[in-house]
């Protein structure tokens, strides 16, 4: 199999700040040094027997302090950004060739390798539950009914349409409306397996070719890389998501400080 990536690229949103870190820093050091020209002179000429108020040159010393702490509180919130988008992007590029888990409802069909479209489906409770399959125009191909019980099981389709026709390979949609005993609705939640084929690290969050679909990384659920044990692979495993969440944050947090300079 031919696996594919694309390079590792800067993230807009961490360049964009740093440039706004660049400026400010310039800026702020400009004003700083001109205010200290103007207190020393002031200090300079100031008559002795009536000395001029310390309080306001006090108070503005505080508040260029307090900007400029903002402004290095940025930058190392800014490579901290750095850090962790180039921890994802390497664990991104390790995934290549694994078997991997994603919450989604798309699922591929392959009559040539005789491979199902297979979904796993999470039920709370035991439920009856309508199905409708369409293929990627749209078009409806399959409709039945299927009885879930609670907790994780699979459902396959193999190809076969409503009208007995056997479907073409592709990626095929499934849509679940379930019900319960007493008539209640039942929220499924939908997962699909794939193997990873490429890459792309120059999306935000970067992104996952995963059975000729593409995926947010932090849309993976669980790796199966078939080697079983490997330590690389769990830890991959238990910090996606994580690493997705803290970018968000910290360039969220990046933006607010951004406004108030």
């Amino acid at each position: 199999m031919t696996t594919t990536t694309t390079p590792v690229t800067s993230n807009s949103a961490a360049t964009t700040a740093a440039s706004v870190n660049n400026s400010s820093s310039q800026q702020i050091a400009g004003n700083f040094d001109e205010f200290l020209q103007i207190l020393t002179t002031q200090l300079q000429n100031q008559d002795p027997l009536s000395p001029m108020d310390s309080n306001s040159f006090t108070q503005e010393l505080v508040e260029f302090a307090s900007v400029e702490q903002q402004i290095d509180t940025n930058t190392n919130m800014q490579t901290m950004i750095s850090l962790q988008q180039a921890s994802t992007d390497l664990a991104g590029l390790q995934l290549v060739g694994s078997t991997v888990t994603v919450s989604g409802n798309s699922a591929a069909l392959s009559n040539a390798s005789n491979s199902p479209a297979t979904w796993t489906l999470n039920s709370p409770s035991a439920a009856t539950a309508n199905v409708s399959i369409a293929n990627s125009s749209g078009q409806t191909v399959f409709t039945g009914t299927t009885s879930l019980n609670a907790g994780t099981q699979t459902y396959t389709w193999n190809g076969q349409g409503t009208n007995g026709v056997t479907w073409p390979d592709g990626n095929y949609t499934l849509t679940i409306n379930a019900t319960g005993a007493n008539g209640q609705a039942v929220s499924v939640s939908t997962q699909v397996q794939g193997v990873v084929s490429a890459v792309n690290t120059s999306a935000n969050p970067p992104t996952l070719t995963v059975g000729g679909q593409t995926v947010p990384m932090s849309s993976i659920q669980s790796i199966n890389s078939g080697g079983g044990g490997n330590g690389l692979t769990s830890s991959l495993n238990s910090s996606l998501t994580s690493l997705n969440s803290n970018i968000g944050s910290l360039t969220s947090t990046i933006n607010s400080l951004s406004q108030l300079l």
